[in-house]
């Protein structure tokens, strides 16, 4: 049985950058193509049915995608009791993953609008088994981010060339369905095939799963409000207004999400060293984390939100193609949840989490869920996909405010020495030097390219001539790896 190497922070960031940019080149690649094939409607009801899948899946997993982070990483260094950990989660999940699946099917055959999407429904079910037999989280606790990274590159590939095959006219949404499915859970299989190298697949006794149930209720509790708020947009959508509306505002978040898996990237490698930090009493590496991670998302989530909200209209045409105009407003609207997500990932994910302050990170959450359902229903009749992404920012601001009051009283300073004011500086520097490219007129990808060249250009010369500490350790760190890779 190998031993569990932990490999360096450096190494997991680089490994989970790389993974985030898959998530962003793979979907520019194909997305262009499937929108303009699958139409408004057809990516509406792909959307439609992920969105249905994701509350089904979200009560088969529980909490235990978190938590089983947090548990794995503090007993990683005793295969026995990570053995054990694994064996009660893994029990749990599979359970529930039968209760779930006998709701799902009864629910596709009593609710209508879900006997309308019957096929796809039950082939994007399968992530509902895919997902509990993955055990990503054991994978993430023990920072394998190499293995999850290159796993997760080969399903893509595959996923992607596929796509270009199979989806090659309006009716292929079934088609498309399946492979979202093979690019994003089928290599769980490998997961639960690879198991045997980290822990004891044989039963070894001594089980104890009430222990876990009541902290699997927190994080199910938080996984339950943040679902909620994140995909509720698309179900009240389809129930309210109609599949197009959906697709205006699929197309919408496309971007925005594809930024916050870069932008939470820190995060989501941090989290189980946080844990490990906390419970080892290292609190001086643990506050210089948090730090580290608050000036990233400042210095990345604040020029993207603004580079794509002055650049909706081309975003949107490039990737979606001009049947999607109704998706420009909805998309500036939204962008703004990049800077607020990046920052509540680090409140809550990454301090309140591991510091056991579960209770306030899902209290931030039933607050969001409760003011974006109540927003849709107040906007979504009148506004469609603008009014979802007005409800959503407000639902986002709304948790990081409570977050923020929440941990006041531990007086961690993440918020203090940043650099907002070359911030400031930089981004309204960036967006001077490539707003004339609007009035080239030289076309949709064309007009993407230089002004990202000139305001990302722009932005980065500033706040290096500005001094930012963490651009200049960056540009630092690059400038060894050229020099080094030059004398071999």
């Amino acid at each position: 049985m190998a031993e569990i190497k932990t490999k360096s922070v450096k190494l997991n960031m680089v490994m989970n950058a790389l993974l985030s940019m898959s998530s962003f080149i793979f979907p520019l690649i194909t997305f262009p193509y499937v929108s303009r094939i699958l139409l408004p409607v057809g990516t509406g009801r792909v959307a439609f049915a992920t969105a249905v899948v994701t509350y089904f899946a979200m009560f088969a997993q529980l909490g235990i995608p978190t938590y089983g982070i947090r548990l794995c990483a503090k007993v990683r260094d005793n295969k026995e009791e990570l053995t054990r950990a694994v064996h009660e989660l893994l029990f749990i999940n599979l359970f529930m993953s039968a209760i779930v699946y006998a709701v799902f099917f009864i629910s596709l055959a009593v609710v209508p609008k879900f006997r309308e999407e019957h096929t796809l429904l039950l082939i994007i079910g399968a992530t509902i088994l895919l997902n509990a037999l993955g055990v990503e989280w054991l994978y993430k606790a023990l920072e394998q981010y190499t293995y999850i990274t290159v796993r997760s590159l080969i399903f893509k590939v595959v996923a992607l060339i596929s796509t270009f095959m199979l989806v090659r006219d309006p009716e292929d949404c079934l088609q498309y369905g399946f492979l979202t499915i093979l690019a994003t859970s089928a290599s769980n299989v490998l997961n639960f095939i690879n198991l045997r190298k980290y822990i004891y697949l044989k039963p070894i006794g001594g089980y104890h799963i009430r222990r876990h149930i009541k902290m699997i209720l927190v994080f199910f509790s938080m996984s339950v409000a943040t679902t909620i708020y994140t995909n509720l947009d698309n179900v009240m959508l389809g129930f309210m207004k109609d599949k197009v509306e959906v697709g205006y505002y699929s197309a919408a978040v496309k971007i925005k999400s594809i930024m916050v898996s870069v932008v939470t990237s820190a995060s989501t490698v941090l989290l189980p060293r946080a844990s490990y930090y906390v419970d080892k009493g290292m609190m001086d590496e643990f506050s210089r984390i948090l730090k580290k991670t608050m000036h990233f998302i400042f210095l990345v989530a604040i020029p993207f939100s603004i580079y794509f909200m002055i650049y909706a209209k081309e975003g949107i045409f490039f990737l979606s193609g001009k049947a999607y105009a109704g998706a420009i407003i909805p998309m500036q609207i939204i962008m703004p949840t990049l800077t607020l997500i990046g920052i509540s990932n680090v409140t809550g994910i990454q301090m309140m989490v591991p510091l056991g302050r579960e209770k306030q990170v899902l209290y931030s959450e039933i607050a969001g869920a409760i003011v974006d359902l109540v927003l849709n229903t107040i906007f979504i009749p009148i506004y469609g996909a603008a009014g979802a992404a007005l409800g959503t920012l407000v639902a986002e601001a709304v948790v990081l405010g409570w977050q923020c009051v929440a941990i006041r009283d531990l007086k961690m300073g993440i918020f203090q020495k940043l650099p907002y004011g070359k911030i400031l500086v930089a981004v309204g520097l960036g967006s001077a030097a490539s707003f004339w490219v609007k009035l080239l007129g030289v076309g949709v990808f064309p007009t993407l390219v230089i002004s990202a060249v000139c305001f990302f250009g722009v932005y980065g010369i500033v706040m290096t001539v500005l001094k930012d500490s963490l651009v200049i350790e960056l540009e630092k760190q690059l400038i060894r790896k050229i020099k080094k890779n030059d004398c071999v």
